[in-house]
Protein backbone atom coordinates (compact mmCIF):
# COMPACT_ATOMS: atom_id res chain seq x y z
CA UNK A 1 0.00 0.00 0.00
CA UNK A 2 1.39 3.45 -0.89
CA UNK A 3 2.21 5.82 1.93
CA UNK A 4 4.74 8.64 1.94
CA UNK A 5 6.62 6.65 -0.73
CA UNK A 6 3.95 7.98 -3.10
CA UNK A 7 5.64 11.37 -2.88
CA UNK A 8 9.02 9.93 -3.82
CA UNK A 9 7.51 7.99 -6.72
CA UNK A 10 5.69 11.07 -8.01
CA UNK A 11 8.86 13.15 -7.75
CA UNK A 12 10.76 10.45 -9.61
CA UNK A 13 8.17 10.46 -12.41
CA UNK A 14 8.51 14.23 -12.71
CA UNK A 15 12.30 13.90 -12.64
CA UNK A 16 12.15 11.41 -15.50
CA UNK A 17 10.09 13.88 -17.54
CA UNK A 18 12.70 16.56 -16.92
CA UNK A 19 15.49 14.13 -17.83
CA UNK A 20 13.80 13.30 -21.14
CA UNK A 21 13.47 17.02 -21.82
CA UNK A 22 17.22 17.43 -21.26
CA UNK A 23 18.19 14.39 -23.30
CA UNK A 24 15.85 15.28 -26.18
CA UNK A 25 17.73 18.56 -26.43
CA UNK A 26 21.09 16.78 -26.45
CA UNK A 27 22.22 18.21 -23.11
CA UNK A 28 24.26 16.46 -20.47
CA UNK A 29 23.43 17.10 -16.82
CA UNK A 30 26.68 19.02 -16.52
CA UNK A 31 25.81 21.29 -19.46
CA UNK A 32 22.29 21.93 -18.16
CA UNK A 33 23.69 22.82 -14.74
CA UNK A 34 26.21 25.17 -16.35
CA UNK A 35 23.52 26.96 -18.37
CA UNK A 36 21.34 27.41 -15.30
CA UNK A 37 24.16 28.29 -12.92
CA UNK A 38 23.57 25.29 -10.67
CA UNK A 39 25.67 22.65 -9.03
CA UNK A 40 25.53 19.50 -11.18
CA UNK A 41 24.31 17.52 -8.17
CA UNK A 42 21.07 19.54 -8.21
CA UNK A 43 20.12 18.08 -11.59
CA UNK A 44 20.85 14.56 -10.37
CA UNK A 45 18.79 14.97 -7.19
CA UNK A 46 15.77 16.27 -9.11
CA UNK A 47 15.96 13.68 -11.88
CA UNK A 48 16.20 10.86 -9.34
CA UNK A 49 13.30 12.10 -7.23
CA UNK A 50 15.45 12.95 -4.23
CA UNK A 51 14.59 16.66 -4.23
CA UNK A 52 11.55 18.76 -5.19
CA UNK A 53 11.66 21.10 -8.18
CA UNK A 54 10.50 24.67 -7.55
CA UNK A 55 8.60 26.64 -10.23
CA UNK A 56 11.71 28.79 -10.77
CA UNK A 57 13.86 25.69 -11.24
CA UNK A 58 11.42 24.18 -13.73
CA UNK A 59 11.19 27.40 -15.74
CA UNK A 60 14.98 27.64 -15.94
CA UNK A 61 15.21 23.96 -16.90
CA UNK A 62 12.61 24.33 -19.66
CA UNK A 63 14.26 27.50 -20.98
CA UNK A 64 17.69 25.83 -21.11
CA UNK A 65 16.11 22.96 -23.05
CA UNK A 66 14.25 25.34 -25.42
CA UNK A 67 10.94 23.91 -24.17
CA UNK A 68 9.35 26.93 -22.52
CA UNK A 69 5.90 25.80 -23.69
CA UNK A 70 6.09 22.77 -21.39
CA UNK A 71 7.03 24.71 -18.27
CA UNK A 72 3.55 25.42 -16.90
CA UNK A 73 2.41 21.81 -17.25
CA UNK A 74 5.53 20.64 -15.42
CA UNK A 75 5.03 23.27 -12.71
CA UNK A 76 1.44 22.14 -12.18
CA UNK A 77 2.62 18.53 -11.87
CA UNK A 78 5.19 19.60 -9.26
CA UNK A 79 2.58 21.54 -7.28
CA UNK A 80 0.21 18.58 -7.21
CA UNK A 81 3.02 16.46 -5.75
CA UNK A 82 3.78 18.86 -2.93
CA UNK A 83 0.14 19.23 -1.81
CA UNK A 84 -0.09 15.43 -1.46
CA UNK A 85 1.95 15.58 1.73
CA UNK A 86 1.08 18.21 4.33
CA UNK A 87 2.88 18.21 7.66
CA UNK A 88 0.60 18.35 10.70
CA UNK A 89 2.46 21.40 12.00
CA UNK A 90 1.52 23.22 8.80
CA UNK A 91 -2.12 22.10 8.81
CA UNK A 92 -2.56 22.78 12.52
CA UNK A 93 -0.43 25.91 12.65
CA UNK A 94 -3.43 28.05 13.64
CA UNK A 95 -4.97 25.44 15.91
CA UNK A 96 -7.16 22.36 15.66
CA UNK A 97 -10.37 24.09 14.58
CA UNK A 98 -9.02 25.29 11.18
CA UNK A 99 -7.73 21.77 10.48
CA UNK A 100 -11.22 20.38 11.16
CA UNK A 101 -12.88 23.03 9.00
CA UNK A 102 -10.47 22.42 6.14
CA UNK A 103 -11.94 19.03 5.25
CA UNK A 104 -15.63 19.91 5.66
CA UNK A 105 -16.19 20.76 1.96
CA UNK A 106 -14.81 17.35 1.01
CA UNK A 107 -17.15 15.65 3.45
CA UNK A 108 -20.11 17.69 2.23
CA UNK A 109 -19.71 16.66 -1.42
CA UNK A 110 -18.73 13.01 -0.85
CA UNK A 111 -21.46 10.40 -1.22
CA UNK A 112 -19.50 7.18 -0.67
CA UNK A 113 -17.19 6.93 2.35
CA UNK A 114 -14.88 4.04 3.15
CA UNK A 115 -12.79 4.04 6.33
CA UNK A 116 -10.25 1.69 7.85
CA UNK A 117 -8.92 2.17 11.38
CA UNK A 118 -6.49 0.26 13.55
CA UNK A 119 -5.89 3.06 16.06
CA UNK A 120 -9.02 5.00 17.02
CA UNK A 121 -12.76 5.00 16.53
CA UNK A 122 -13.31 6.86 13.22
CA UNK A 123 -14.37 10.50 13.59
CA UNK A 124 -18.04 10.20 12.50
CA UNK A 125 -18.57 7.38 15.00
CA UNK A 126 -17.02 9.19 17.97
CA UNK A 127 -18.94 10.55 20.94
CA UNK A 128 -18.34 14.17 21.86
CA UNK A 129 -16.33 13.22 24.96
CA UNK A 130 -14.19 10.71 23.05
CA UNK A 131 -13.45 13.41 20.47
CA UNK A 132 -12.63 15.92 23.20
CA UNK A 133 -10.21 13.50 24.83
CA UNK A 134 -8.46 12.71 21.53
CA UNK A 135 -8.13 16.35 20.47
CA UNK A 136 -6.93 17.44 23.91
CA UNK A 137 -4.16 14.85 23.75
CA UNK A 138 -3.17 16.03 20.26
CA UNK A 139 -3.07 19.66 21.40
CA UNK A 140 -0.85 18.82 24.36
CA UNK A 141 1.44 16.52 22.39
CA UNK A 142 1.95 19.00 19.55
CA UNK A 143 1.84 22.10 21.76
CA UNK A 144 -0.89 23.78 19.75
CA UNK A 145 -3.19 26.72 20.40
CA UNK A 146 -5.89 25.72 22.88
CA UNK A 147 -9.00 25.74 20.71
CA UNK A 148 -10.11 22.22 21.60
CA UNK A 149 -13.73 23.18 22.32
CA UNK A 150 -14.03 24.96 18.98
CA UNK A 151 -12.49 21.94 17.24
CA UNK A 152 -14.89 19.59 19.03
CA UNK A 153 -17.83 21.73 17.91
CA UNK A 154 -16.59 21.58 14.32
CA UNK A 155 -16.14 17.80 14.49
CA UNK A 156 -19.63 17.33 15.97
CA UNK A 157 -21.10 19.46 13.18
CA UNK A 158 -19.23 17.40 10.58
CA UNK A 159 -20.62 14.18 12.10
CA UNK A 160 -24.11 15.16 10.93
CA UNK A 161 -23.24 13.70 7.52
CA UNK A 162 -23.79 10.29 9.11
CA UNK A 163 -27.52 11.03 9.25
CA UNK A 164 -27.75 11.95 5.57
CA UNK A 165 -29.51 9.05 3.80
CA UNK A 166 -27.93 10.13 0.50
CA UNK A 167 -24.51 9.22 1.87
CA UNK A 168 -23.27 5.71 2.61
CA UNK A 169 -20.50 4.68 4.97
CA UNK A 170 -18.45 1.50 5.21
CA UNK A 171 -16.19 1.23 8.25
CA UNK A 172 -13.64 -1.48 8.97
CA UNK A 173 -12.08 -1.47 12.44
CA UNK A 174 -9.53 -3.70 14.07
CA UNK A 175 -10.99 -5.29 17.21
CA UNK A 176 -8.08 -3.81 19.17
CA UNK A 177 -9.65 -0.35 18.65
CA UNK A 178 -12.45 -1.41 21.00
CA UNK A 179 -9.94 -2.12 23.76
CA UNK A 180 -7.62 0.85 23.25
CA UNK A 181 -8.53 3.02 26.20
CA UNK A 182 -9.14 6.70 25.43
CA UNK A 183 -9.84 8.74 28.56
CA UNK A 184 -11.58 7.40 31.63
CA UNK A 185 -13.46 4.07 31.58
CA UNK A 186 -16.75 5.93 31.35
CA UNK A 187 -15.65 7.58 28.11
CA UNK A 188 -14.98 4.21 26.50
CA UNK A 189 -18.22 2.69 27.79
CA UNK A 190 -20.22 5.55 26.32
CA UNK A 191 -18.26 5.30 23.07
CA UNK A 192 -18.87 1.59 22.65
CA UNK A 193 -22.56 2.07 23.36
CA UNK A 194 -22.65 4.80 20.72
CA UNK A 195 -20.97 2.45 18.26
CA UNK A 196 -23.83 -0.02 18.70
CA UNK A 197 -26.36 2.71 17.85
CA UNK A 198 -24.40 3.75 14.75
CA UNK A 199 -24.18 0.16 13.54
CA UNK A 200 -27.95 -0.05 13.03
CA UNK A 201 -28.18 3.05 10.83
CA UNK A 202 -29.42 2.02 7.37
CA UNK A 203 -26.62 3.83 5.50
CA UNK A 204 -23.82 2.57 7.77
CA UNK A 205 -21.95 -0.74 7.53
CA UNK A 206 -19.50 -1.52 10.32
CA UNK A 207 -17.10 -4.43 10.07
CA UNK A 208 -14.69 -5.50 12.79
CA UNK A 209 -11.62 -7.68 12.21
CA UNK A 210 -11.29 -10.07 15.18
CA UNK A 211 -7.95 -10.18 16.98
CA UNK A 212 -7.67 -13.90 16.27
CA UNK A 213 -7.86 -13.47 12.48
CA UNK A 214 -4.94 -14.81 10.42
CA UNK A 215 -3.21 -11.67 9.07
CA UNK A 216 -0.50 -13.35 7.01
CA UNK A 217 -1.78 -12.01 3.68
CA UNK A 218 -3.28 -8.72 4.88
CA UNK A 219 -1.65 -7.21 7.99
CA UNK A 220 -2.91 -4.02 9.66
CA UNK A 221 -1.99 -0.82 7.80
CA UNK A 222 -2.20 2.94 8.42
CA UNK A 223 -5.63 4.43 9.06
CA UNK A 224 -7.12 5.73 5.82
CA UNK A 225 -10.26 7.16 4.24
CA UNK A 226 -11.51 6.74 0.66
CA UNK A 227 -13.85 9.41 -0.70
CA UNK A 228 -16.10 8.47 -3.65
CA UNK A 229 -13.35 6.06 -4.77
CA UNK A 230 -11.48 9.11 -6.13
CA UNK A 231 -9.38 10.37 -3.23
CA UNK A 232 -7.60 8.75 -0.31
CA UNK A 233 -6.49 10.50 2.87
CA UNK A 234 -3.95 8.79 5.12
CA UNK A 235 -2.99 9.97 8.60
CA UNK A 236 0.72 9.39 9.17
CA UNK A 237 2.65 10.22 12.34
CA UNK A 238 4.16 13.37 10.86
CA UNK A 239 1.82 14.33 8.08
CA UNK A 240 -1.51 14.14 6.27
CA UNK A 241 -1.24 12.36 2.92
CA UNK A 242 -3.66 12.91 0.04
CA UNK A 243 -3.67 10.44 -2.85
CA UNK A 244 -5.58 11.10 -6.07
CA UNK A 245 -3.71 9.17 -8.75
CA UNK A 246 -6.10 6.51 -9.99
CA UNK A 247 -3.68 3.58 -9.85
CA UNK A 248 -2.80 4.39 -6.23
CA UNK A 249 -6.45 4.91 -5.23
CA UNK A 250 -7.12 1.48 -6.72
CA UNK A 251 -4.45 -0.02 -4.45
CA UNK A 252 -6.29 1.33 -1.43
CA UNK A 253 -9.59 0.07 -2.81
CA UNK A 254 -8.08 -3.40 -3.22
CA UNK A 255 -6.75 -3.37 0.34
CA UNK A 256 -10.08 -2.10 1.68
CA UNK A 257 -11.80 -5.01 -0.07
CA UNK A 258 -9.37 -7.47 1.51
CA UNK A 259 -9.79 -5.91 4.95
CA UNK A 260 -13.58 -6.03 4.55
CA UNK A 261 -13.38 -9.73 3.72
CA UNK A 262 -11.46 -10.34 6.96
CA UNK A 263 -14.06 -8.47 9.03
CA UNK A 264 -17.22 -9.82 10.60
CA UNK A 265 -20.51 -7.97 10.14
CA UNK A 266 -23.99 -7.96 11.60
CA UNK A 267 -24.58 -9.96 14.79
CA UNK A 268 -20.91 -10.83 15.41
CA UNK A 269 -20.09 -7.11 15.48
CA UNK A 270 -22.48 -6.58 18.37
CA UNK A 271 -20.98 -9.59 20.15
CA UNK A 272 -17.46 -8.16 19.86
CA UNK A 273 -18.60 -4.78 21.15
CA UNK A 274 -20.41 -6.46 24.05
CA UNK A 275 -17.23 -8.39 24.91
CA UNK A 276 -15.26 -5.13 24.96
CA UNK A 277 -17.85 -3.50 27.21
CA UNK A 278 -17.42 -6.34 29.72
CA UNK A 279 -13.63 -6.06 29.63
Amino acid sequence: MPTSSSITEARLALGQRLRRLREDNGLTAAELARRCGWDRAKCSRIENGRAPASPETIRAWAQACRAESEAEDLIEAARSIEVMYVEWRSMEGRGLRPAQDLVRPLWARTKDFKSYSQNLIPGPLQTEEYTRTVLTAIRERRRLTDDVEEAVASRVEKQKVLNDPAKKFAFVLEETVLYRRVGQPGVMAEQLGHLVKAAVLPNVLIGIIPRTTDRTLMPPVEDFWIFDERQVNVELVSAYLTVKQKHEVNLYLDDFRRLTELAVHGGPVFNLIADALRF
